[in-house]
């Protein structure tokens, strides 16, 4: 009984220190970590986390290769990525960190690029005009207002179109 008990209390209580865990996060820190996250493991991830002061942190996506992923990218195109208003010239880096991982990733033919690839976002909508990147196992779709996506079509690592369509196909 202790054992079922702990189960279903350890979501709660680890989802709780995470949030601490962020909260102690500067706002240009954070904006940073949430557009590294998508190239982060879960163990650099956890271990970035478990640092108790920015300086670390910093040093820490530094000498993971991280920090220049993001800090290569003028204050302006970083304003965009953290803003999530990606636009047509990004690179598929720039999207992913803007709006993380894709819900679906599909390789592209017959387009006039060496490589094609479309990224597909799906997104809700609140009552209070809140845009929101769903994610699996998210509980806000039942509440949603607005249910659109939008598709992502990069040629050569490059975004050439962004189309955005009602509801989820």
């Amino acid at each position: 009984m202790r054992a079922r008990a702990l189960v279903l209390v350890l979501p709660f209580v680890l989802g709780a220190c995470l949030q601490h865990r962020l909260d102690r996060l500067s706002e240009t820190e954070f904006q940073h970590y949430y557009a590294l996250k998508p190239f982060m493991s879960a163990d650099q991830t956890h271990d970035f986390l478990k640092i108790k002061n920015e300086q670390e942190r910093n040093a820490y996506l530094q000498d993971e290769k991280l920090w220049d992923m993001f800090y290569k990218y003028t204050p302006q195109e970083r304003e965009l990525i953290v803003a999530g208003d990606v636009q047509k010239g990004w690179s598929a880096d720039m999207v992913l960190m803007s709006w993380g991982a894709p819900w679906d990733k599909r390789k592209l033919v017959g387009r006039p690029a060496q490589r094609s690839e479309m990224f597909v976002y799906r997104f809700e909508t609140d009552d209070e005009g809140v845009v929101r990147i769903w994610e699996k196992g998210s509980k806000t779709a039942y509440t949603a207002a607005r249910r659109f996506q939008r598709k992502v079509i990069l040629d050569d690592n490059k975004v050439t179109e962004i189309d955005e369509t009602d509801g989820w196909e």
